[in-house]
């Protein structure tokens, strides 16, 4: 039996490569790595084209090491079948969330917190985290406790809908607690730490069905969910208009500056998949570009309205049909005397886009 086992091996080895067969794996959207990209190590590593070599002249050990040295590869795994076809599993890197530090850096993460770099070849849309405070290679114990949460909370992000739809960006204030910035309206979302986080994303669904339908889009400033079963609203009041006049300022500049940073990604894409037949202008992109950055923002003013902070326990929230009212366990509603009236200011808004 021995000495079939070797002949046999033997055999095997002096056969040669009829093909290969590359299989990617581990990705559900974004694919940062494609067949031909492998097929193109796979030759680099043997300094020919596969196809007709001995198999005995393959080193699989080496060939995986080699494409795993790939950033956006996770493992490899490469054999011959009976069909003398070379079989090469390949489980890709998945990113989850998209970072940018406060020094202006950008990168992906993957589930095992792998940091990944951009790609030349895509651009996943991803939840957006700014503000991280490191860009290093090797993180503190503390920034990655951070990168974890971001891990947590991107992945919640990304199991419903809903809440893909309605939030542009979280944001990651001084005390390493998450600030959200919605699509529609002006609110900050204070959401606080990762813990809880379905409990959280729950009561900000409930809050816009009922409560914000009803109340309207810019009635209130701040929604906080970091409190245990209630969502404290705070409506706006003249401090707040004219923070978000600088607040709008401030996030038109960032989402300037970003879309500048994606359109070079696009340009560089767009000059690498340009042919005879399809010919692209690049200036055309960057003169739209220009055309939205030069846009005149709308001037608008609202009258303020006296400071208000509205607490409502959730869930059970229920409107009265006979006077309007809003009904919970325990609602408290605090009012300030009305403060002094300024001169009117002119409040900046600005069209919110989707720039993952």
């Amino acid at each position: 039996m021995l000495v079939l086992l070797v002949a046999a091996i033997k055999k095997k080895d002096a056969q040669h490569c009829r093909g290969v067969e590359i299989n990617i794996k581990g990705v559900n959207n974004n694919f940062f790595v494609d067949k031909k990209d492998i097929l193109n190590s796979i030759t680099a590593i043997e300094t020919e084209d596969p196809v007709g070599k001995a198999i005995g002249s393959f080193n699989l050990k080496q060939m995986e090491t080699a494409l795993q040295r790939n950033i956006w590869i996770k493992t490899a795994q490469l054999f011959f079948d009976n069909n003398e076809i070379l079989q090469v599993n390949v489980y890709e890197r998945e990113p989850i969330a998209r970072v940018f530090t406060s020094s202006g850096a950008t990168f992906y993460i993957d589930d095992e917190l792998a940091i990944l770099p951009l790609s030349e070849k895509f651009s996943a849309r991803l939840p957006v985290f700014t503000n991280f405070p490191s860009d290093k290679k090797v993180l503190s114990r503390a920034d990655s406790s951070l990168l974890m949460d971001i891990r947590t909370v991107s992945l919640a992000l990304q199991a419903d809908s809903f809440r893909m739809a309605m939030i542009e960006q979280v944001d990651i204030n001084a005390d390493r607690l998450f600030e959200m910035v919605p699509k529609i309206g002006n609110q900050v979302i204070v959401f606080g730490d990762a813990s809880d986080v379905e409990e959280k994303f729950n009561k900000l669904q409930l809050f816009y069905k009922e409560i914000m339908v009803k109340a309207g889009w810019k009635r209130y400033s701040v929604i906080n969910v970091q409190y245990k079963n209630q969502v404290v609203a705070k409506k706006k009041d003249a401090a707040d208009i004219t923070a978000d006049s600088i607040r709008t300022l401030q996030i038109m500049q960032m989402i300037v500056a970003r879309a500048q940073q994606q359109t070079n990604d696009s340009l560089q894409l767009i000059q690498q998949q340009d042919n005879e037949r399809n010919t692209v202008d690049s200036t055309i992109v960057q003169q739209s570009i220009e055309r939205d950055d030069s846009a005149q923002p709308s001037n608008t003013y609202e009258e303020p309205k006296p400071q208000e902070e509205q607490t409502t326990n959730l869930p059970a929230l229920r409107s009265n049909p006979a006077t309007g009212n809003v009904k919970g366990r325990n609602v408290k509603t605090m009012t300030d005397p009305k403060p002094m009236q300024n001169k009117q200011q002119p409040k900046i808004t600005m069209p919110r886009k989707n720039v993952h």
